[in-house]
């Protein structure tokens, strides 16, 4: 029996629609719904399970996979499935999590599992836009504590017009991809890469998206209704005492704001806040310790907080004595480490990110294989951020999500400024050693000064800033901090990078914590990071101004060549020997790609000894070598024969052709060895393909005077040698006798 079908259409205003669908799908799942637009298939489900687990924080996991068979496709590897996450599908998920995680009771700790899967996939959509409207979607039919609908869109702007959900091709073609998260009153995520656009232009693409998620939002909500909204389950609540919340914040405030005031550096701060956080729970007995719990914890970090925003709205002051638009103190310096390509140390306050850059070929881009996307970047950039760098000591379990996450924020914001004709496969590694305040910010900073270090020619030098945001919603208050510390990250209201060069925004990543954000206080916001990273700018090329002119000597120099498509085999040589030992013999690289469109072989040689990639060209010209009708070349004679000497092209190494006995002198020749000899040089001139025997002629003699008195044989008659060959022969012939 096929079960009821509950579905609800979303008109996205082109022709193109989004449909959500429940019912049929998953139904032991505590939410289902199947998202679909085209051929492309969403399904998501979620459970929670309904004991509190024994955390103080919410354990939720939001996990998006693309199966290789929504895509007709096979999975790489020997095993033939799907293994860990891509880092497309963990950037999905990050997308994802930042906007549900919020909306969820602070004091809901049950497992909670959102599960987006990508069942059929359409190359004309992009799955990662659907995948919020999939999460919330769920969640709305399921039974959570959950504070509203929300979705998400990525908006894109082609021709000065902004889209909703561009496919592929049209997102190759926009200045703007943007994606944003919302629900129906509040911004609540942005993330993209933009071609260096304003601040106003930035915000009405945030407007623009706003709306379109309004729309998906009431869909979602007409869909719970007609499916049957369930009651909101009941769980129990953290354990609360509002006797003792306030006997801590009178006890700590007063002394945390003094400390806060003083403007300490980091560890000298944190170990001042724990010493009042032990004097504190040292006033209660041993019983009232443990019968409270984690309470007196939870009530000094809340009073710590508030007295940390106020200081901060009241006196414009921030707990390392900065005033909200300073930024810290900055040092910089290129080309630290000696066997890199390029190199360079970023250091602000207490954050400080060592960027390096190794330059390759083609073979060394990096290989997307995903079911909803093919292809490879050219130029990449990784971030690590170990332990260390925040003072601790715990295991490395792999690249985090985080890392990835940061990673590729920075590289949005750079891969715009590398030129499109650079000739380099370019990987940028940053490794972050210090931290407190954005890293992944200082990570855009190094590895501009890096790049230019290598000799990469970017347009523009790109500088990055993390900024925050406090409001006082009922004294209508704000405060925009510049350049934030790690601190500061958790206690405020928004927390937003913005990278650009000094004509726009290249990348931007938004946290907004606070309902109702207006989008004057988001502009200003915008335009004070934009001072900010001016002066951070102005540091980075103070630094280095302009990228160096050429690669460092050690660093492999690239040339490309284009040759035509019936000279690759000749290159690469019979199972690839001539390559290979070409590469031997002059120690580069040499890669071949064709072109698809023209079908040429793209030649890229990579060596850093000049002569050996000299030696390369020489070797290409020559076997593209063409000589000319009527044109003169020195030749070498390399073989003696009875018939005449074979001669080497002494321009193009490697071109042979034969030099007839016939065409070695006027007069007759009946020795090879009596005109020419073995590693003789001298001129030839060349006729071309001879009619009568279909090979190239070169000759010497046409270049010699004629002797005086000679003679030259006439041309035979076509007519008598055919009679000598017998041609009519069978004429006398007698008949044969039995």
């Amino acid at each position: 029996m096929i079960p009821k079908v509950f579905k609800e259409v979303i008109d996205l205003g082109d022709g193109r629609e989004i449909s959500i669908e429940t019912g049929k799908l998953a139904k032991q799942a505590h939410g289902s719904v199947v998202v679909q637009s085209g051929k492309c298939m969403l399904l998501c489900t979620v459970v929670s399970n309904y004991k509190q687990s024994d955390v103080d924080f919410l354990p939720l996991t939001v996990d998006y996979r693309e199966k290789f068979a929504a895509a007709g496709r096979y999975p790489g590897g020997f095993f033939k499935r799907e293994a860990r996450p891509s880092d497309g599908e963990v950037l999905t998920m990050r997308l994802v999590d930042r906007v549900l995680r919020p909306l969820f009771p602070k004091d809901y700790h049950a497992e909670t599992q959102v599960m987006i899967q990508l069942m059929s996939h359409d190359e004309n959509v992009m799955p990662d836009a659907m995948a919020g409207l999939a999460a919330s979607a769920a969640i709305q039919l399921s039974d959570f504590p959950f504070e509203c609908a929300i979705s998400e869109v990525r908006v894109g702007r082609l021709n000065g017009e902004f889209i909703i959900n561009p496919s592929f091709a049209q997102l190759a073609e926009c200045d703007i991809d943007m994606v944003i998260g919302a629900s129906a009153d509040s911004v609540m995520m942005v993330e993209g890469e933009m071609d260096e656009i304003s601040e106003e232009e930035m915000t009405e693409a945030i407007k623009f998206a706003h709306e379109a998620i309004k729309v998906q939002c009431a869909a979602q909500l007409r869909l719970a209704e007609a499916f049957g909204k369930k009651e909101v389950r009941e769980y129990e609540p953290e354990r609360e005492d509002e006797d003792l919340a306030k006997k801590i914040y009178d006890m700590a405030y007063d002394k945390v704001y003094a400390v806060a005031k003083a403007g300490s550096a980091k560890h000298e701060r944190s170990a001042a806040f724990s010493e009042i956080k032990e004097e504190i729970k040292a006033s209660f007995s041993e019983e009232e310790q443990a019968d409270f719990g984690g309470l007196i914890s939870k009530y000094y970090y809340k009073a710590e907080k508030t007295a940390v925003r106020d200081l901060t709205l009241n006196e414009g002051l921030r707990l390392d004595g900065r005033k909200t638009t300073d930024i810290r103190p900055i040092w910089c310096e290129v080309d630290y480490l000696p066997s890199t390509h390029g190199s360079a140390i970023f250091t602000r306050g207490e954050t400080q990110a060592l960027a390096t850059v190794t330059l390759g070929t083609s073979r060394d881009a990096n290989q997307i294989d995903m079911p909803s996307q093919e292809g490879e970047e050219r130029f990449y950039l990784h971030y690590n951020f170990p332990p260390f760098s925040t003072g601790e000591a715990r295991p490395i379990r792999g690249t985090s999500r985080r890392e990835v996450g940061h990673g590729n924020l920075a590289q949005r914001a750079l891969k715009g400024m590398v030129p499109a004709d650079c000739p380099y496969t370019v990987r940028v590694v940053s490794e972050v050693l210090e931290s407190n305040g954005s890293s992944s910010m200082a990570t855009v900073c190094s590895g501009t000064m890096a790049l230019m270090d290598a000799g990469v020619q970017l347009k523009k030098p790109v500088s990055g800033i993390a900024m925050g945001l406090i409001t006082d919603i009922e004294t209508g208050k704000y405060a925009v901090l510049s350049d934030i510390l790690g601190d500061e990250d958790h206690l405020g209201d928004m927390d937003f990078k913005v990278t650009g060069t000094a004509d726009g925004i290249t990348a931007c990543q938004m946290d907004i914590k606070v309902k109702g954000l207006s989008y004057e206080i988001l502009v200003n916001a915008l335009k004070q990071a934009r001072d900010g990273r001016l002066h951070i700018l102005t540091k980075l090329t103070d630094t280095i101004s302009t990228p160096n002119a050429d690669v460092k000597a050690h660093a492999p120099k690239m040339v490309t060549r284009v040759i035509p498509n019936e000279f690759i085999g000749a290159l690469i040589g019979p199972g690839g020997k001539v390559i290979q030992e070409l590469q031997k013999e002059t120690g580069t690289t040499i890669v071949i790609n064709e072109d698809p469109v023209t079908e040429e072989g793209i030649v890229e040689i990579l060596g850093t000894d000049q002569n050996g990639i000299n030696a390369v060209l020489a070797k290409i010209d020559s076997l593209m070598f063409k000589p000319e009708v009527g044109s003169v070349y020195e030749v070498k004679v390399i073989k003696m024969l009875d018939f005449g000497a074979v001669v080497e092209y002494l321009d193009a190494p490697g071109n042979e052709v034969l030099l007839h006995v016939s065409e070695l002198a006027w007069e007759r020749t009946e020795n090879v060895s009596d005109v020419v000899n073995m590693g003789d040089v001298f001129d030839v001139k060349y006729f071309g393909l001879d009619p009568r025997t279909r090979k190239e002629k070169v000759s010497r003699k046409a270049l010699l005077p004629k002797p005086e008195g000679f003679k030259e044989r006439p041309p035979r008659d076509d007519k008598r040698r055919d009679d000598r060959r017998g041609n009519d022969r069978n004429r006398d012939r007698k008949p044969r006798r039995d």
